[in-house]
């Protein structure tokens, strides 16, 4: 249904109409329109504009007569349709007004031209009916919260497609959070990690290209230790350039073939002195004390005896050049030996706070191997020095040659391989650029690929693959039903189009031409021709009098066939079943009061009978026609109508809530009573009652012009119809004519506009004129139900 017409701009006397702002109830409540809407409003209020704007729904276009022209109708259950696309619903709609009779009876307005056909179901082919009822009875109704038949079906299969649905937005809305999150969230996103991850404008694009990266078959991800260095590339300042070792030249290959000769060198044994040659110790005393004794003292200081020249010569031949020359080569080569072991301590590797920290695993490795192996170097050189002292303490006897492991080649491999180092920690230098954007790729794909483990993007993806499926076959399924439905409606169509006949919409029209208006002698006609382009059957629509074309039809003539010719249409094969909204414009201009009754009782009976309408309103400026379109069924329900009154304030009209005095009195006599009787009831003025102290003398008036018209329909004055009414007394009538004279005229009398009413001239003249009514039980009993009021 439609529930209201939320704004109008630039419709004719609609400037800037808002419905939420101007359409409410006492309780400050929006009104919405119902099944039923009854609207009043005068002539050149905007009725008809109203009329222009629903139908604008129903052909797709509003006029192009309006200049930018804004609005917006609320539609239950769908959305909003305005201006820029009239036919964005699914609505049927059918609108009486000009519009329609100029398009559809051009006739009426130009003699020359004919009123356009239309088809309605036959009524003698029995076996189509039966195959088209059958084939509805299968569809069942698809009234919204009703559904039977396939419409239940569709809806039962629509409600698993929108389940299916919503669990798989939800899902993919879920991980699309996740993702988003991760890429450009505050502050952990990366986007906002660039120094970390290096790339400022990072989007959830990106971060799908990335995933796709790292769920490749051939992706590996970093171990932690890659990922320190590479976190510590992404600190690195450019260093300096590392100089080469200071060049280390090593000799122990010689040192330890020197080593060897002397330890194992061959001293002669002639002219020894055999107990020292057996006895190291003692040979090295001796050696000693000749060396403090001879040349210096002739006696021994150990004995105190002489040193005898024999002796000196024994001394001299067993202590020989060949000794002292292998004690000299022993001493030289132990100062040698020495000056290797301070050469290797000064032989120190370059600090690693001289690389990039990616190579300080590495450098603390040869680091830790180079001490190492110094170590060991330097124990092989004492192990030479060892042997050495040994032969030097007992320099006459040959000893054996403890081979030494020679360890200089491998201080020159790790030398080596820290100087490869050394290189390769200048060139990334060179390259430090690079290798922090490898470094950021590197930890940003890490990121990722623990990201997509914690979330479980694999689990995830499965299901939304798992729901999209579903979905996808729910789809199907509903899709199926629909195309059986829509296949059925096919076929109920080309039924229908066999059935249809457009003779019997000129019938019908005819119809409530002559049952409801009794217009024997006017009628339609249903004229046949062939189609000059294809040849085929046409028929053209002909207003007819005493079987003769009809000319200078007149206003009356004109509104009872426009009316008659749209309530037939509402049978046609677009139509009928089809459950229209139905908008009726003011359909009672230039008729008489029997010919407004008939029109109620053809909108009451054809509309209503068969209750196959989802909505209807009808406009009006007629009270007459306003009294008998309260009788309509459901007209009275204030769960299914609704009453509104268009009212214009010079060039502008809003809408509003139907006033209570329209609404609820059969007529306005009906209302003057009511008014007269609160009147007499009342004692004093205040808020609440005042309008009808201060309107009595304009309803005592009226009221008693009509009621004494019909009591005394002959030519008297209304001053001898009130003595007749009131009696012989002259009081009552001097008194309310007074009234009625000063009270609803202020001409001449401008003091009275000036002062307050008096409360108990009114109050008295107005129980006066009950307690003459009243006189008439009955009438006065049947006007007291029509206010409401039971005896």
């Amino acid at each position: 249904m439609i529930t209201k017409i939320k704004h109008l701009r630039n419709l004719a006397v609609f400037r800037s109409f808002d419905w939420d702002s101007e359409v409410r109830d006492k309780g400050n409540n929006v009104v919405l329109f119902k099944k039923v809407n009854i609207i009043y409003g005068r002539n050149y209020s905007g009725k008809t504009t109203l009329s222009r704007v629903i139908r604008a729904l129903e052909i797709g276009k509003i006029s192009d007569k309006f200049d930018d022209p804004e609005c917006c109708i609320c539609i239950e259950g769908s959305r909003d349709v305005q201006e820029s696309d009239f036919e964005d619903h699914n609505k049927v709609i059918r609108v009486f007004n000009e519009d329609f009779i100029e398009d559809n009876l051009k006739f009426i307005v130009n003699p020359d031209e004919n009123i356009e056909p239309f088809a309605i179901l036959g009524g003698d082919n029995t076996t189509i009916e039966k195959k088209i009822s059958d084939f509805k009875e299968k569809l069942g109704s698809n009234e919204d919260g009703k559904e039977t038949g396939i419409y239940k079906e569709l809806k039962s299969l629509d409600t698993i497609y929108q389940a299916a649905k919503k669990s798989f937005e939800g899902a993919q809305s879920s991980l699309k959070s996740q993702l988003s999150s991760k890429a450009t969230s505050r502050p952990n996103g990366i986007k906002y990690q660039s120094d970390k991850f290096g790339d400022q404008n990072y989007n959830i694009t990106k971060l799908n290209s990335d995933i796709e990266v790292v769920k490749k078959v051939g992706f590996s991800p970093i171990t932690d230790n890659e990922k320190m260095q590479f976190e510590g590339v992404l600190k690195e300042q450019s260093k300096d350039t590392i100089s080469e070792l200071s060049e280390l030249t090593l000799s122990f290959p010689n040192f330890k073939n020197k080593t060897k000769e002397i330890v194992t060198r061959e001293i002669s044994q002639s002219d020894k002195i055999q107990s020292l040659v057996k006895n190291a110790v003692l040979n090295r005393w001796v050696k000693e004390g000749k060396d403090l004794h001879q040349d210096k003292l002739e006696t021994c200081s150990f004995c105190d005896n002489k040193i005898s020249e024999n002796r000196w010569k024994e001394l001299d031949k067993h202590f020989d050049e060949e000794s002292d020359y292998l004690e000299n080569d022993i001493n030289q080569l132990l100062n040698e030996l020495e000056a290797e072991k301070e050469l290797i301590s000064l032989a120190s590797l370059i600090s690693k706070n001289a690389f990039y920290s990616r190579f300080h695993d590495e450098i603390d490795s040869l680091s830790e191997k180079y001490k190492s192996i110094l170590k060991n170097y330097e124990e092989s050189l004492i192990s030479l020095e060892t042997q050495l002292q040994q032969r030097r303490k007992d320099i006459l006897n040959v000893q054996s040659f403890n081979s030494v492991n020679d360890y200089s080649s491998e201080l020159e491999k790790i030398r080596s391989k820290y100087d490869e180092v050394r290189i390769l920690s200048n060139d990334f230098s060179k390259n430090l650029k690079e290798e922090k954007e490898k470094a950021m790729d590197s930890l940003r794909l890490q990121e990722i690929y623990d990201f997509i483990q914690d979330i479980k993007y694999d689990e995830q993806i499965s299901n939304i693959s798992d729901l999209h499926a579903k979905v996808n076959s729910a789809e199907q399924f509903k899709n199926e039903k629909a195309k059986e439905i829509d296949e059925l409606l096919d076929q109920v169509s080309a039924l229908q189009r066999e059935l249809k006949d457009e003779s019997k919409g000129a019938e019908l029209v005819n119809k409530y031409l002559n049952d409801y208006f009794g217009h024997s002698f006017l009628s339609l006609k249903a004229i046949e021709f062939d189609e000059e382009d294809t040849g085929n059957k046409k028929y053209r629509f002909e207003i007819h009098r005493e079987n003769k074309k009809a000319f200078h039809l007149s206003e009356g003539e004109k509104s009872l066939i426009a009316i008659c010719y749209f309530m037939a249409k509402l049978q046609d094969v677009d139509t009928k079943t089809k459950n229209p909204i139905i908008w009726i414009d003011d359909p009672i201009s230039s008729l008489d009061s029997n010919h407004i009754f008939f029109i109620y009782t053809l909108i009451n009976t054809q509309i209503f009978k068969d209750q196959d309408f989802e909505q209807l309103f009808v406009s009006t400026h007629n009270l007459n026609f306003l009294k008998y379109l309260k009788r309509l069924p459901g007209a009275l329900n204030k769960s299914q109508s609704k009453y509104l009154i268009i009212e214009r304030n010079d060039s502008t009209s809003t809408i509003s809530e139907m006033p209570k005095y329209i609404k609820d009195y059969v007529t306005e006599f009906n209302y003057l009573f009511n008014q007269i009787l609160v009147c007499s009831k009342m004692e004093s003025v205040n808020d609440e009652n005042y309008t009808a102290f201060y309107n009595f003398g304009n309803n005592a008036r009226k009221f008693l012009e009509i009621y004494l018209y019909y009591k005394y329909p002959d030519s008297s004055d209304d001053i001898e119809k009130m003595r007749k009414f009131f009696g012989d007394k002259d009081i009552p009538t001097v008194l309310i004519n007074r009234i009625n004279n000063e009270y609803s005229h202020l001409t001449g009398i401008f003091e009275r506009g000036a002062s307050v009413v008096e409360v108990p001239e009114m109050n008295r003249a107005a129980k006066l004129i009950i307690e003459k009514v009243s006189e008439d039980e009955d009438q006065y009993s049947a006007l007291l139900r029509s206010v409401g009021i039971q005896d």
